[in-house]
């Protein structure tokens, strides 16, 4: 017992002197510095509201429906088409006609029961109705309709006063604010459902004739001609197309601006058919490829290739090379933001464009033109005046452009179609519409059989004639 206490003593003694010594002859001092120095804190800018407990600001869609879903109605088309023939068809040479039904959505604007929906929902139709919200059906008449705008117009006769939805302004809209797309998809009563708008005047047709907003609302089939609201119920757009590689809405859907379609109806109930304002230019959106290659300072807006001659904008004084940056208070930066406007439109009207000119800004005020003060009808063509600088670019020193043909014989026979240029008839020059003008009132209904020779220039600039036998 006493060896082993005399070893714990000895142990503890040995680790006593083994700490010491270490402390004492091997542990470096160990000196804490204070350092007092000024540094600039790095802030990053930080958004204090909690969006998780901010229920105040979530948007309500609930009044929104509630004023829009029973001025939305169903629309139905019975059209006639062409079923397969038979063998009896052919004996008895007889042709199949078989009714076909197709549907879409409409819009009741104001309590006579006048409805906006999509000209491609009541196109061929041979009878229309109308079931409202309340499953209530009339018959309903076609008004007027706009192919270019995809706008139609119908009314209906009801008893009683309708609801209906007013018109917003849609130039107000802005990217980002919640829209309800409210239609009929699927024979469907009232469906709603809500999005943002992600982008507004949107081209689908590839040659910016179309300016559409732009929703990733759900669209499907049978929304057509429904109504795209904003969150105070007002009427912004009519839905009229999705892009899809099913047929079914995967993403993004497009509407026609509520100020286009409203002022498409209200030229039809007014004057029986649209009346379109012309500013005169032809042109397209500015790029900074675009600018590199002209060698010019890019911006933002729509570059005027050419003025046409006696439009308003060439009285106005707008050049070839002029950069529109503005309409009004609507900014341009695209060539469907003009278009777009341009088509709220109607001739006579005042238009205050702002442009570029040479790193200036200017302003000028453009009396908007009718397209007969420029364009005259003829066999089926549109033709319209040569500008000045074209003339000089192409070195053409006479002749009338043709801007639009429907004239199928001279295309299959000629190819003569839009951009050749008419430069004679029966040997006589015609140097601009004035005398295309004089023909016409010279031959009158007979014009067709007293054209004998006919001169023209095609897309290749090469000089071509025809005589006809």
């Amino acid at each position: 017992m006493k060896k082993i206490l005399s070893l714990v003593l000895i142990s503890a003694l040995g680790g006593v002197l083994t700490l010491g010594g270490y402390k004492l002859f091997l542990e470096k001092e160990n000196t804490v510095i204070v350092e007092n120095a000024q540094q600039t804190p790095t802030f990053l800018p930080t958004n204090t509201i909690n969006t998780l407990f901010n229920a105040t600001e979530a948007p309500n869609f609930v009044q929104a429906a509630e004023n829009t879903v029973n001025a939305v109605v169903h629309v139905k088309n019975v059209s006639m088409s062409s079923g397969p023939v038979t063998f009896e068809d052919l004996f008895w040479g007889r042709s199949s006609q078989k009714p076909q039904l197709g549907t879409g959505s409409g819009v009741i604007v104001n309590k006579d029961g006048y409805i906006i929906t999509n000209n491609h929902v009541i196109k061929n139709a041979q009878k229309l109705s109308v079931t409202l919200n309340n499953n209530k059906t009339f018959e309903a008449e076609l008004i007027g309709a706009d192919p270019k705008t995809d706008i139609a117009l119908l009314k209906i006769e009801a008893d009683e006063d309708l609801p209906f939805v007013t018109f917003g302004d849609s130039d107000n809209a802005k990217i980002g604010e919640w829209v309800l797309a409210v239609g009929n998809p699927f024979n469907l009563t009232s469906t709603v459902t809500a999005g943002i708008i992600s982008a507004k005047a949107r081209d689908l047709s590839g040659v910016s004739a179309q300016s559409f907003i732009q929703t990733d609302a759900a669209v499907n089939p049978g929304n057509s001609g429904g109504a795209l609201v904003n969150t105070n119920g007002e009427l912004i757009g009519i839905n009229t197309a999705i892009s899809s590689q099913t047929g079914s809405y995967i993403g993004y859907s497009f509407a026609v601006p509520s100020n286009i379609a409203k002022k498409v109806i209200e030229d039809i109930m007014e004057y029986g058919n649209v009346q379109n304002g012309v500013l005169g230019i032809t042109g397209g959106t500015f790029t900074s490829e675009f600018a590199e290659k002209e060698n010019i300072d890019y911006s933002e807006g729509v570059y005027v290739t050419e003025v046409i001659k006696n439009s308003g904008a060439e009285k106005a004084g707008i050049k070839p090379k002029d950069i529109i940056k503005r309409l009004d208070n609507i900014e341009i930066s695209k060539f469907e933001d003009l278009s777009g406007y341009i088509k709220t439109k109607r001739p006579n009207d005042v238009v205050n464009v702002e442009l570029e000119r040479d790193g200036e800004i200017k302003i000028f005020t453009v009396t908007l033109s009718n397209t007969s003060a420029f364009t005259v009808n003829f066999i089926k063509m549109e033709l319209q005046d040569l500008s000045d600088s074209f003339k000089e670019e192409h070195e053409i020193e006479y002749g009338v452009l043709v801007k639009e043909s429907k004239n199928k014989w001279l295309y299959s026979n000629l190819g003569i179609s839009e951009g050749y240029i008419i430069t004679g008839i029966n040997d006589q020059k015609i140097e601009s519409i004035a005398d295309i003008s004089k023909i016409k009132e010279e031959y009158g209904d007979d014009i067709l059989d007293n054209i004998k020779k006919l001169e023209y220039i095609n897309r290749r600039l090469e000089k071509k004639e025809v005589i006809f036998r």
